[in-house]
């Protein structure tokens, strides 16, 4: 780990975490270990065969049934960067399936008979036990933006594919199960103005320069419009999108845009910054050694739970969905911590200033620290997107053109969080 997010990032390499089906799973290098989520205790770990020297893992997943693991490659002899997704069995780890994938892409769907892929050119199902196409819709001739809401997944429709998103001419509606088809083009226009950003309770969210625009996933038809909000995440209970209008966080209803709930910044974002919002609660954790956990409701706009410090640093697990995550419909959420630092190595030269901001945070609960005498790497998951604030652990007497030293970890763990 070096300095920078809150204190320490990874140095060499990184490490990818998710939590689902009892299991809490890590992916470092080409290794993937899995610990009960409930007890902590090591369950197995395997090492990924049959990739090219350099090849690393970029996602993991943990589903009913099984557990995926993305991998990035580059060939053998060269040229640009592939994907390919590995299925690994639940109980032992055993490899069962290895199936191409975009490099923003990867499993979106699985369970114990199949598994559903996000290639580059087509979104795929795979029977789990010969490994034969279940089903396969193309999504054209470059990669896709794309998003999940429950069993169903949003494809974009854009010429200049996952890079160059906006606008999208179309969306491609997939069920996950059945690979049933249709396609989505809006009431009003040519395409869909800015980027596809989130999708719940049936909406859709595009993102411009001027704000966010929700449309009607299933019709084209437009809803309703946010000027200058950013989407932030969704709630399950109360069902809820949540967007952030300057320095507030907002809830609105997903259907009308009707806000429902408002936090100010001040409120939730003087220490830390908000990490999630699970039951109506914005989850946070104050920085640094003696950090708490705490969760605002947003109803009463007042903190109702709290959990003793958590040790630091402290970062949280990505819950997008392209890295890894906890369920976003469960009530588990995950950090990496460091219990135990190395000595600081000497001071580098540098010409920027570290990076540095916090992750946020999650809510009070019982705490699980899935952990071995043989930690699996000595990386931790990278921390979720939030705004920058400055390093507490960064040195006040640090000269000009030099970046603190870097920081290993020698104990680092998983902790889960039952909200």
């Amino acid at each position: 780990m070096t300095p920078g997010l809150a204190g320490t990032v990874p140095a060499d390499g990184l490490a990818y975490a998710a939590v689902g089906g009892g299991l809490a799973t890590v992916g470092a290098g080409l290794t993937v270990t899995a610990y009960s989520s409930r007890t902590g205790a090591l369950e197995w770990q395997d090492t990924l065969t049959g990739f090219p020297a350099g090849a690393a893992i970029v996602s993991v997943r943990a589903w009913p049934g099984e557990v995926t693991a993305g991998v990035s490659y580059r060939p053998a002899g060269g040229g640009a960067l592939r994907r390919a997704e590995v299925v690994l069995s639940d109980a032992d780890g055993a490899q069962s399936g290895r199936y191409p994938a975009a490099t923003f892409g990867g499993a979106v769907a699985a369970s114990q008979k199949y598994t559903v892929v996000v290639g580059a050119t087509a979104v795929t199902s795979y029977d789990n036990t010969t490994g034969h196409v279940r089903w396969r819709r193309p999504t054209g001739p470059v990669a896709q933006a794309w998003r999940t809401d429950g069993n169903r997944l949003y494809v974009a429709e854009s010429p200049g594919g996952f890079v160059d998103s906006a606008p999208a001419s179309a969306l491609h509606r997939i069920d996950l199960a059945t690979g049933s088809e249709v396609v989505v083009r809006p009431i009003e226009g040519l395409s869909f103005p800015g980027t596809l950003s989130g999708a719940f309770d049936g909406v859709v969210l595009f993102s411009s320069e001027a704000g966010v625009t929700a449309y009607n996933g299933s019709t084209g038809a437009r809803l309703w419009s946010a000027h200058g909000a950013v989407p932030e995440g969704i709630d399950h209970s109360p069902r809820r999108i949540y967007l952030t209008e300057g320095s507030n966080l907002v809830g609105v209803d997903p259907q009308t845009g009707k806000v429902k709930a408002t936090a100010s910044g001040s409120a939730v974002n003087g220490a830390a910054g908000v990490y999630v919002v699970r039951n109506g609660a914005a989850l946070g954790l104050d920085q640094g050694a003696s950090g708490g956990a705490w969760g605002y409701a947003l109803a009463v706009q007042r903190v109702t739970r709290a959990a003793p410090g958590l040790p630091w640093p402290h970062y949280f697990v990505d819950l997008s969905g392209v890295g890894g995550s906890a369920d976003p419909a469960g009530n588990l959420v995950v950090i990496a911590a460091c219990r135990q630092l190395a000595p600081r190595l000497p001071a580098q030269p540098s010409t920027s200033a570290p990076a540095s901001g916090p992750s946020s945070a999650p809510s009070s609960g019982t705490a699980t620290s899935p952990t071995s005498s043989s930690p699996p790497s000595t990386s931790t998951p990278p921390a979720s997107s939030t705004t920058a604030t400055p390093n507490p652990d960064a040195s006040p007497s640090a000269a000009a053109g030099t970046r603190e030293p870097a920081q290993g970890c020698m104990r680092p763990e998983l902790i889960a969080l039952n909200l």
